[in-house]
């Protein structure tokens, strides 16, 4: 068993859910992947049955009943993964956007050079490193990382940044049930509670580029609840937040 293991949420990615885990498993390092399929109708689950096959100790599925949340994804991934003796917890998507190579660059942030969340960052230092998304998707995106820097006053980039590593620590001291948000706000919301706790977070450049196959999950109603939700995290009683 790899000590990392990656989380990857799907919805209807039967077009790119083989391809991101054969390019993981042929990466230098070794690295564990566990889906979280919320009912692709487009058979995304039978994909990944079938490789289970070839990679039995090391690819791994959870299967939920409908379309539930990234939110709620990643945190049943957390518990499953907690249950198990690894020590660094990734997310990243199924489509190609985030650059897997970068996944040996987040694992370093915090094996190496001691992180306790490592964050692959499309905004660092200002630069904006994002290719095929639309104009209006990169200002929505960029400026509502600048806001969640001014409204919680945390010095993080790339504050809604899907492309993640976690020490083991950081999500053992989270109480999961505390966490309130199921969209792109969730991502905030695990970064600024790590960030309230204490631990340390380290961003690391990455080239973000948009799906080529398959369809965007992004909405306006997400949208909305990272907006408003921000709000809600600067006001927030943390004491509740640990374990």
């Amino acid at each position: 068993m790899s000590d990392s293991i990656i989380i990857i949420p799907t919805y209807n990615e039967k077009e790119n859910i083989e391809n991101i885990i054969r390019y993981v498993f042929k990466l230098k390092k070794n690295f564990d992947i566990l889906i979280i399929d919320d009912g692709s109708p487009d058979g995304t689950a039978q994909i990944v049955k079938r490789l289970m096959n070839e990679f039995p100790s090391s690819l791994f599925l959870i299967q939920r009943q409908g379309k539930l949340g990234l939110g709620t994804a990643y945190i049943r991934g957390f518990r499953w993964v907690l249950e198990r003796d690894y020590q660094y917890i990734f997310e990243m998507d199924a489509d190609f956007s985030h650059p897997p190579k970068k996944l040996i660059d987040l694992y370093n942030a915090c094996k190496e050079q001691g992180a306790d969340l490592a964050i692959g960052s499309r905004y660092l230092d200002g630069k904006i490193s994002v290719v095929n998304w639309p104009i209006g998707r990169v200002v929505m995106s960029y400026y509502a990382s600048w806001f969640v820097r001014k409204v919680l006053g945390v010095k993080i980039c790339d504050a809604t940044a899907g492309f993640v590593c976690y020490k083991r620590q950081v999500l053992e001291t989270i109480n999961f049930d505390k966490i309130q948000f199921v969209g792109y706000a969730f991502q905030i919301e695990m970064k600024y509670t790590a960030y309230k706790l204490g631990f340390s977070i380290k961003e690391v450049p990455i080239v973000f580029t948009d799906r080529v196959l398959g369809v965007s999950k992004m909405s306006m109603k997400i949208f909305k609840e990272a907006f408003f939700g921000v709000f809600k995290l600067k006001f927030r009683n943390w004491k509740k937040y640990k374990e």
